[in-house]
């Protein structure tokens, strides 16, 4: 028994993979049609006692750490769910932590604890149509006006934003540069904010994606998340998570791949024989399991540092980012090799595995691009 396989962490990971088996691999490819996940699909999670998974009861989370968060996503891929549904069922991860780090009870009230209960939908507003990983230099402003502020800009690629009740949203309120960012909660329904209709994307066609513009949209001063100018630090201590959680949906699926080709390579044969009696075939599958493999450890190791030590600890935010990189390059093999090994099966929009090769595709863009997390590693490594 080590960390990942407590009891406890069992009984999880048998009621993630029950729920998954229920309520959504029966429907994933009717909600990949619509473009959307119901929002049923939350409250249905939190009453499992799925949502919220990582976050203290205070604010109205399951409890547990982040290693009970990575066992309900790797039982979920495992089960036949897909990194679309994570991304929308569980855009709370990205869209409540900085409001939980301010300490802000009202805005935990309002926001974190109907989101954990599976009352709202929340998103993060940070990319713009100008820019991506350069956070610092977002432009979307805000402007105090008594007890307002008024916001004027936009944002891109929003994950949940059609279906969401609010958005928290980085906006600039000082100078330029890292220290005029701030956050802001900006609800559905304020004057002057509008959101676009889903964007058609590759993959994540369950995940509800959208351009959000705002026009003179005045918002409260009490919906301010921490301090005014503080908000790149709010977002500094997420970035962690966020690329650990996406280095984990890369060997979860990676390992969802492999365990589909084996089964198929098992029962298909081929000229009299099963496919997985040819010694090319059987290599690949030995090559995507250790590629899998080695992402898992490296990025469970990660996991398990990120309880110890700070979330800006120098050490910890290269482990995580080459965590990401790492399971992203395995994530990548593997499934494009399982395609193969299915053959033209693998090429209908009916198996599960053309799901998996096309959701794939984002984990090396979101949470840091590749290149990026290269160079930043570059830095951190003094060369």
């Amino acid at each position: 028994m080590n960390a990942w396989t407590t009891p406890e962490r069992q009984a999880l990971r048998e009621a993630v993979t029950r729920f998954t088996e229920r309520e959504i691999a029966p429907h994933l490819a009717q909600w990949e049609d619509d473009g959307r996940l119901p929002r049923e699909l939350s409250r249905a999670a939190a009453d499992a006692g799925i949502l919220g998974v990582g976050f203290a009861e205070e604010v109205g989370g399951q409890g547990g750490d982040a290693v009970d968060t990575a066992v309900v996503t790797e039982a979920l891929l495992g089960a036949g769910g897909s990194t679309g549904v994570v991304a929308a069922l569980m855009t709370y991860g990205i869209a409540v932590p900085h409001i939980v780090d301010s300490g802000n009870r009202d805005l935990v009230d309002r926001f974190v604890r109907p989101t954990l209960a599976g009352e709202l939908i929340g998103s993060l507003g940070v990319t713009e149509p100008g820019g991506g990983s350069d956070v610092a230099r977002i432009t979307t402003r805000a402007v105090r006006d008594g007890d307002h502020y008024v916001v004027d800009g936009a944002k891109t690629y929003i994950t949940s934003a059609v279906r969401g009740d609010f958005v928290t949203t980085a906006v600039r309120t000082g100078g330029p540069g890292s220290g005029g960012i701030s956050l802001l909660v900006i609800e559905r329904g304020t004057p002057g904010f509008t959101v676009s209709g889903p964007l058609r994307k590759t993959g994540w066609h369950c995940s509800d994606t959208a351009e959000l513009t705002f026009e003179d949209a005045r918002v409260p001063v009490r919906n301010l998340v921490g301090a005014e100018n503080g908000g790149f630090g709010l977002l500094m201590q997420q970035f962690v998570g966020e690329r650990l959680a996406l280095a984990l949906q890369g060997y979860a699926t990676a390992q969802r791949a492999l365990d589909l080709a084996v089964r198929h390579a098992t029962d298909r044969e081929t000229f009299g024989r099963p496919l997985v009696s040819r010694q090319v075939i059987r290599h690949k599958l030995v090559e995507m399991h250790r590629r899998t493999a080695a992402a898992r450890t490296v990025t469970r190791a990660a996991i398990e540092k990120s309880l110890e030590v700070p979330a800006t600890d120098p050490d910890l935010v290269l482990d995580a980012l080459m965590a990401k990189n790492t399971a992203v390059e395995a994530v990548e093999h593997v499934v494009s090799e399982s395609v193969q090994i299915h053959g033209g099966a693998g090429y209908m929009r009916e198996s599960e595995i053309d799901r998996h090769y096309r959701d794939a595709r984002v984990l090396g863009i979101g949470g840091g691009a590749t290149e990026v997390l290269t160079d930043l590693a570059a830095t951190l490594l003094g060369y």
